[in-house]
């Protein structure tokens, strides 16, 4: 059975980041796995720590049968290199199965700043997010339309029978919520933000003080 991996910091995980999970669940027909990053190498210390941004993951996916959440990311030493936790996945699954890594179109095209980013086709197949009517993923960078150059498919079904390699467009129509703007909202006494993420993870929020302005 394909397994979907969806990583990252969800500082703090919101609408958005549900969305995007339960679609792949929908389409694939299997759960999906949100792994918060213990220390993102890419961008500054998270607003919450990692303890309190992953119990806010466990009440965000409560009594969802499509969404689990996996803490190995933060019981591993060092930076929470991609790479290194598919690699782990892989010495659990075998060779031969089915792993996929969802993300988002910005972080796709991101792709070649990431660490040993080469390697990571052969350890999974990519869900990209993207929108339903935008082509944001039209214009690659040129090294990553290399490498991603005859991966792509249409078909969900190809990413159950082959372990890693391919590149799946999931398209649907993206929520405009952001982590950056929940934050900020929070800092600024502006309450739209509680519309914007479950209720469990705003009474958390609100109950360990969580992102207010010094």
């Amino acid at each position: 059975m394909l397994a979907i991996w969806y990583g990252g910091t969800f500082d703090p995980v919101h609408d958005g980041h549900l969305a995007i999970a339960r679609a792949a669940a929908d389409t694939f027909g299997v759960p999906v796995t949100l792994a918060p990053s213990a220390d993102p190498p890419h961008r500054g210390v998270p607003g919450a720590d990692a303890s309190q941004r992953a119990h806010m993951l466990d009440l965000a996916v409560a009594g969802d049968r499509r969404l689990r959440v996996d803490r190995r990311e933060l019981r591993r030493p060092g930076p929470s290199w991609t790479v290194d936790t598919l690699r782990d996945l892989r010495g659990e699954r075998g060779a031969a199965a089915p792993l996929a890594l969802l993300v988002g179109a910005d972080s796709f095209r991101s792709l070649p700043t990431w660490h040993e980013w080469r390697r990571l086709p052969a350890l999974a197949h990519f869900i990209v997010a993207a929108r339903a009517t935008d082509d944001d993923l039209g214009e690659l960078p040129a090294e990553l339309a290399g490498e991603v150059a005859g991966r792509w498919t249409d078909d969900p079904r190809r990413l159950a029978t082959a372990p890693a390699g391919c590149c799946y467009a999931l398209r649907q129509p993206l929520r405009g919520e952001s982590a950056t703007a929940v934050r900020r909202a929070i800092a600024a006494g502006d309450p739209a933000w509680r519309t914007q993420v479950p209720a469990a993870v705003a009474g958390y929020i609100d109950g360990e003080g969580l992102y207010r302005a010094s």
